[in-house]
């Protein structure tokens, strides 16, 4: 998946577009802080202002989750010219991480449900959602006791490769599904209570959810994209379909 030769029958390595990726990135993560704090009030863990419980759920899930989603998908692999162990384990670091604050993040929602006395996993938003990070902690369990330690026999982990980087494009593509619909299901719910439908606020939330589809974009792009770095020595690209 990342460095096979479909990517290289573009005529175009992955380079030009992590810049793309953290220009997105740093959009996207801005935005929701504007959002969060600037139109809804703030952050907080304890409030008597239950909305500032629930704005640490889009805040956590996009700067934790999805953006260094996509940097565990993209930097430890495609960017730094580094050796197949650091890189492994910047990979590794970045994925657990990811996984503390989204489920960080999935608490703040609970949490703000709880004391707002509003029922919990009743949308599509939370179902994916919670599916999502499942597999996400489990993507990152497989390639912790595949890859790292203890660690599989060669040939096992030559097998399991293409698997693993296909599963985790499509769990960093259903955080993305996650993050469209919750972006969907708040801004309903805000107009509805009054919003106004064409205000700036409901123009930042949108162009939010646009900003975000199109770095989950790019990232499965540079995934699939081989690196213009040489490859490592033992690196083992994905090999293709006959």
């Amino acid at each position: 998946m990342a460095g096979g030769s479909g990517g290289a029958g573009l005529g175009v390595g992955a380079a030009p577009f992590t810049n793309v990726v953290h220009g997105l990135a740093v959009a996207g993560a801005v935005l929701v802080l504007v959002w969060t704090i600037h139109f809804r009030g703030g952050l907080a863990f304890e409030s008597t202002n239950k909305n500032l419980i629930f704005n640490l759920h889009p805040v956590l899930m996009l700067i934790g989750f999805i953006i260094l989603g996509a940097k565990v998908t993209i930097i430890s692999y495609k960017v730094f010219p580094w050796s197949k162990e650091v890189k492994k384990l910047i990979h590794l670091t970045l994925h657990a991480i990811a996984v503390v604050l989204g489920a960080v993040g999935i608490y703040a929602a609970f949490k703000f449900h709880n004391e707002s006395g509003i029922a919990n996993l009743y949308s599509l938003h939370s179902w994916i959602g919670l599916g999502t990070i499942v597999l996400f902690a489990l993507q990152w369990i497989f390639g912790f006791v595949t890859f790292f330690y203890p660690g599989a026999a060669p040939a096992i982990r030559r097998g399991a490769l293409p698997w693993h980087l296909l599963v985790g494009l499509f769990v960093y593509a259903l955080t993305i599904v996650t993050a469209e619909l919750g972006f969907l299901e708040k801004l309903t719910f805000l107009e509805n209570s009054g919003l106004a439908k064409y205000g700036s606020e409901a123009f930042l939330v949108n162009f939010t959810a646009l900003v975000v589809l199109l770095l989950g974009a790019i990232v499965v792009l540079v995934a699939v994209l081989p690196s213009e770095l040489e490859d490592p020595e033992g690196y083992r690209a994905v090999p293709e379909e006959a």
